[in-house]
């Protein structure tokens, strides 16, 4: 798996982004030309209350939302400008996904799960069993890999979706409240893990999270409340 370098450089810009909604003909301002950047190799933590546009934000950095305004830029990529044939293409070569549920599929083994995002690749089974593997061992989980989720620990099945995110060498991990359905333990152990892949495998990490420990362990604490960056 790649060491990505941390030259300071910025790997997402937002100018002047907005993002709008409407709940029948009223319009619900969610993100107001909000502007910012993510420097390449940073682990950044996003807060803020219920509602304050944190998701859409996500979103926004990953490719699965557009803005209604503004632009987005993301490992070089203008996402405002590309079709949704691009865009696919581009979140699968370029972001991990972590979000608070697990997401697994129960009969599917810890591996099987893991290989998912390799299957929309043109690798072959010996390629995809190898980086399988690879993603397992960096998350601590070579010896569970024929295990069902059903037969893991919560914390564990993270660790699972966390090696699923990693296993196409992303630039990017998007985290969605990684550790809300975690015990505290389990927690700290996947807050351990993230950093790890931070700061040994230089990924950047953008991570939404209501939880003041698991914001501390960034190296940036950011705040969105009404959908502006305090």
């Amino acid at each position: 798996m790649a060491t990505e370098s941390s030259n300071g450089a910025s790997i997402v810009t937002l100018k002047d982004v907005t993002k709008t909604f409407y709940r029948g003909k009223e319009p619900i301002h969610v993100l107001a030309g909000l502007d910012l950047d993510v420097p390449s190799g940073s682990f950044e933590a996003l807060m803020g209350p219920s509602g304050s546009g944190k998701s859409t934000l996500l979103n926004l950095i990953a490719g699965l939302d557009r803005p209604t305004s503004g632009e987005v830029t993301v490992a070089g990529a203008n996402l405002s400008r590309m079709s949704d044939g691009q865009l696919a293409k581009w979140r699968s070569q370029t972001i991990g996904f972590v979000f608070q549920s697990f997401n697994l599929i129960p009969v599917l083994t810890a591996a099987q799960n893991v290989e998912l995002p390799l299957l929309l690749t043109d690798l072959g089974g010996a390629d995809r069993k190898s980086r399988v593997a690879t993603a397992l061992r960096v998350v601590g989980l070579e010896d569970r890999m024929d295990h069902y989720p059903r037969q893991l620990s919560g914390g564990q099945e993270q660790r699972v979706a966390i090696a699923r995110a990693i296993v196409n060498d992303p630039k990017i991990i998007v985290a969605d409240e990684p550790t809300g359905d975690l015990d505290r333990k389990s927690a700290d152990d996947v807050l351990t893990l993230m950093d790890k892949l931070n700061k040994e495998l230089g990924k950047t990490i953008f991570m939404v999270t209501h939880d003041p420990a698991a914001a501390e362990k960034a190296s940036v604490q950011r705040k969105l409340d009404k959908g502006a960056l305090q």
